[in-house]
């Protein structure tokens, strides 16, 4: 290298430390908003029905014909007294609970952080999209049995699902065990597939996924390359995040619930009611939420719960 060449490096050497030294290099630009994280979303609470109730406590009756109700007939003659029909009636009782969220932040935090007076904002956003997950939560996993306070406020459909159970042997979800699950549902509310969910967690969707893309077809192709909805009988099965996976002796299982979501009746004397607050003396904003509600299935008959579904 010519001494032309090698000064000519060094001044260049010379000229980038000079660069960095005056601080010529620019930082990282700092975004005006908070990255916010995603979770998962609520599946189970906005497919079901919710009913406002006009008191804490609210009967909600039903009726129906369970049984044939035609007769064979003659010609001017009334049916007999034991041929004649009357629906069965009957009712749930809702009987909402208090659920309570509170935040507190200081002023400091909300002057200095990124977002600044925005930040309150922010926060009651996420409050109220991470509150929808944890309504999933009880309406789900709800046990009156449970060490969770939370979790004991009320029985959720796992809990009150008891009529139609099926044991599927502790192997993973497969389109046999899906097929045992339709069967035990009483065939009178077989009719509406369409509106019918398998609902179960999200590995043992996975699992069965992967089942059908075991398949030398198109179908186990899309199923390894697309991200698309998988069913059985033209009943979709649904993943939802809240879905306990921890269930039986080796802790490594989970259900499988069959129903029409609309069956999930959420009846609410106070929807979600966002509040905030200040303390001045001691420089803090309090958000609190708060809401009253309770769960029950319209007709429990027309559920079936699967049990013993390895995940693991």
């Amino acid at each position: 290298m010519t001494t032309d060449n090698r000064s000519i490096l060094q001044k260049a050497d010379m000229a980038l430390s000079d660069l960095v030294t005056d601080g010529g290099l620019l930082l990282p630009a700092q975004a005006k908003r908070f990255m916010r994280i995603a979770i998962d979303e609520s599946v189970v609470t906005k497919m079901a029905t919710v009913k406002p109730m006009k008191s804490q406590k609210e009967k909600v009756e039903k009726i129906q014909f369970g049984s044939r109700i035609l007769r064979a007939g003659a010609e001017s003659t009334a049916l007999s007294e034991a041929d004649r029909s009357k629906p069965t009636t009957d009712e749930i009782e809702l009987d909402t609970k208090l659920f309570k969220a509170e935040v507190r932040l200081s002023n400091e935090l909300l002057e200095d952080s990124i977002e600044r007076s925005a930040l309150r904002q922010t926060i009651m956003q996420l409050m109220g999209e991470r509150i929808a997950l944890d309504l999933d939560e009880i309406v789900v996993n709800g046990d009156t049995a449970s060490a969770d306070p939370f979790l004991a406020q009320f029985d959720g459909i796992l809990k009150q699902a008891t009529s139609n159970v099926v044991d599927t042997g502790g192997a993973a979800l497969t389109k046999s065990s899906l097929r045992d699950i339709i069967r035990s549902m009483p065939t009178e509310f077989r009719k509406n597939k369409r509106a019918m969910r398998f609902l179960t967690s999200p590995n043992a969707e996975i699992d069965y996924r992967d089942s059908l893309s075991d398949r030398a077809t198109a179908l186990g192709d899309n199923m390894l390359m697309q991200e698309m909805p998988v069913g059985y009988s033209g009943i979709r099965v649904e993943d939802v995040p809240v879905m306990p996976e921890d269930l039986g002796g080796g802790n490594d299982k989970t259900n499988v619930v069959l129903l029409d979501p609309k069956n999930i009746t959420i009846g609410w004397w106070r929807q979600i009611r966002m509040e905030t607050d200040k303390l001045v003396s001691e420089g803090v904003v309090i958000i609190v939420a708060t809401m009253r509600l309770d769960m029950k299935f319209t007709h429990e008959p027309a559920v079936v719960k699967g049990t013993e579904v390895l995940v693991g």
